[in-house]
């Protein structure tokens, strides 16, 4: 133990000589456009995911005040032992309605909806295509899985379809990406995406985690910005970035994908349920950004 922490220091110091240890600043009150560290400093913060100004939005705060008192603080048990609410219920309904799928199953966070995803219904027999510059949740997920793993140069539409050709053989065939990449904001071309799925009988998964709530005339992210609704079989995303910015994430899909996945999916079945307080402010988000596109709009 001693030699693995000498190991440890000795690669923490190699982080720090190259630049790349990461130092965390602490915000001594709410996470907002200009934000109070605890040096005492303010200043503009341009690095936060509340792409809607959310986070401190004193309707949510009021929602979860009231969630508080109604449901409680947790719910000390996974889904389906004693872990399920009705408010859970109630947010995958809405969100289904809002992304245009049948079903939703939550989870503690889009990093567990990815990793628990791909796993759970591929198997050696099939093929998973991602892009190159997916999100690491997406990786890993796809490294969990026995499915054969291709990947194709960033939105690059010519080695999709190659990729594709090359796992002809496969039972089922699934196109892995980003909705917008978060290092350079660029949008994935869905429609081309869709079209050469479609060729080759393969279905489309979006992590559409940095655009729903922003993008797309009303907000439903970049499957509604790209005019593909419908043309895609799976969506997993976040509402932790422009959906109030607490935690917690989701995949949409066909009725009997979301089913498999509670009755198989790890993170789902192994971790505790999505905190009552944000289920219900995450339904209080999806009510103002049906009610209005002000938000949007500023942003």
């Amino acid at each position: 133990m001693i030699s693995l922490a000498m190991h440890l220091q000795a690669e923490l110091d190699r982080l720090k000589s190259a630049g790349l240890y990461k130092i965390e600043r602490i915000i001594t009150g709410r996470q907002a456009g200009i934000v109070e560290l605890s040096t005492g400093q303010d200043v503009i913060n341009l690095c936060a995911n509340n792409y809607l100004g959310l986070c401190g939005n004193a309707e949510l705060v009021a929602t979860g005040q009231e969630a508080l008192e109604r449901y409680g603080y947790g719910m000390s048990s996974v889904r389906f032992i004693c872990g399920t609410q009705d408010v859970h219920k109630e947010l995958e309904a809405r969100l289904s309605a809002f992304l245009g799928f049948e079903d939703t199953i939550l989870y503690s966070s889009c990093f567990d909806a990815n990793a628990g995803l791909f796993e759970t219904i591929l198997g050696p027999e099939d093929a998973v295509i991602s892009d190159a510059l997916n999100h690491a949740s997406i990786i890993d997920g796809i490294r969990l899985c026995k499915a054969r793993r291709l990947r194709y140069a960033n939105s690059d539409m010519a080695d999709l379809e190659a990729q594709l050709q090359a796992a002809a053989d496969a039972r089922f065939r699934l196109v892995a990406t980003d909705g917008v990449f978060s290092m350079d904001g660029h949008v994935a071309p869905l429609s081309a995406i869709c079209d050469l799925a479609e060729r080759h009988d393969a279905m489309v998964m979006v992590d559409d985690s940095h655009a729903v709530g922003v993008m797309g005339p009303s907000g439903r992210g970049s499957i509604e910005h790209c005019g593909v609704m419908g043309r895609v079989g799976i969506v997993t995303g976040t509402l932790g970035k422009a959906l109030g910015g607490a935690s917690g994430g989701y995949v949409s899909a066909r009725r009997e994908i979301v089913d498999w996945l509670r009755q198989r999916s790890r993170p789902y079945l192994f971790s505790n349920t999505l905190a009552p307080v944000i289920a219900a402010t995450s339904i209080k988000v999806l009510d103002l950004l049906e009610a209005s596109t002000a938000r949007r709009d500023r942003l």
